[in-house]
């Protein structure tokens, strides 16, 4: 039975699509930087709040879309859990909907998996007003469950995401980062080399001639992980600031650049080596997630990134550039046929993730 606020929001959206008028999905606005600019009256979701059932035995939670990131760790903490994927906020008031939507995951994410690896199940509401419902709360109910997955990263453009259920884990034993004095070619060697021991590594980032490695899991697996890695142990509370810097862009790599710079994120195969060096890096996800600040073209950054097999997308400040990275011919059909299938009259964020097509 849905509720009169779902049921008025499949109301409105019924109308607007009768009328072929687009509506601007927003929760609370903190990822309103991500993508293009859309049009269309402003359709605020963040009124949908509410933790509907959390069994933490049985590891999963299912919320409101417009429940707040902060509420939803806050309960989870009090059972010892946590989100694996270590979602960014960039304000308070984030939503679990809006994370979803966006796709963006923190430090975690090369090492517990990605934000759609852990939801289950999802209701949406569809560019007719029909109220879908996708998944299910437990991994073997599989029925929808790839099309929950598909809503993450699709930044609102399929449907107002007004359930789901995640799956959370529990909050490791133990904690420890290590940091060590390295070139970048030597961190992204030292890095790769790492990862395929049987390490409890959690997180690593290199800026400045610095790598930051996280260990998370049992006492004697960090005790071996500190034996085999070496370098500096940091003091408990320097290292949560750290990581949290990191995974909220307040960082000073992130927060010292010209205003005429783009914040470029590549995604590239983790064992491709430096490249671009001549321009600031952050790097995360053991050599996965390359950070950089740079006023070159699109194209040629783009080309030079595509080199690596990887991808590039103007993340901040993208004055006036293709934001996302051209789509393959093939995956672009993919795309629009998905699109049109979940919303045919085009009103939820038109071209927030392509102008003129998606």
């Amino acid at each position: 039975m849905n509720s009169p606020l779902i049921s008025a929001w499949s109301d409105r959206i019924k109308h607007a699509a009768a009328e072929k008028r687009p509506l601007q999905l927003q929760g609370s606005g903190s990822k309103a930087f991500y993508g293009h600019p859309t049009a269309g009256e402003v359709f605020h979701l963040h009124e949908n709040t509410g933790i509907l059932s959390y069994e933490p035995s049985e590891l999963v939670i299912t919320v409101n879309g417009g429940t707040r990131l902060h509420d939803i760790e806050q309960a989870l903490a009090e059972h010892h859990q946590y989100l694996p994927f270590e979602p960014p906020y960039f304000a308070d008031t984030a939503t679990i909907a809006g994370c979803v939507a966006a796709g963006l995951a923190g430090p975690r994410r090369a090492y517990a998996g990605a934000v759609q690896d852990f939801v289950l199940g999802a209701h949406l509401i569809d560019g007719r007003g029909d109220y879908l419902r996708f998944g299910g709360q437990v991994m073997k109910n599989v029925a929808g469950y790839d099309v929950s997955r598909l809503l993450c990263g699709s930044l609102g453009t399929l449907g107002v995401i007004t359930q789901l259920s995640i799956k959370v884990l529990p909050i490791p034993a133990k904690q420890v980062t290590l940091r060590l004095d390295l070139a970048q070619n030597q961190a992204l060697t030292l890095i790769n080399q790492l990862s395929a021991q049987p390490l409890p590594i959690s997180a690593s980032a290199w800026h400045d001639h610095q790598l930051y490695i996280r260990l998370a899991g049992a006492n004697n697996a960090i005790t071996e992980g500190i034996k085999t890695i070496g370098g500096e142990r940091l003091a408990p509370e320097l290292a949560d600031d750290f990581w949290k810097q990191l995974r909220e862009q307040q960082h000073a790599f992130f927060q010292n650049a010209p205003s005429t710079h783009t914040l470029w994120r590549l995604s590239v195969p983790s064992t491709s080596p430096a490249f671009l060096q001549d321009l600031p890096q952050l790097i995360e996800w053991g050599g996965a997630l390359r950070w950089l600040w740079s006023d070159l073209p699109a194209s040629q950054l783009r080309e030079e990134t595509a080199k690596q097999g990887g991808t590039a997308t103007a993340f901040r400040h993208p004055h006036d550039q293709q934001i996302f990275h051209p789509l393959p011919a093939p995956v672009l059909r993919l795309q629009k046929n998905l699109k049109q299938k979940f919303d045919p009259a085009g009103i939820f964020n038109p071209g927030r993730l392509y102008p003129g097509e998606l």
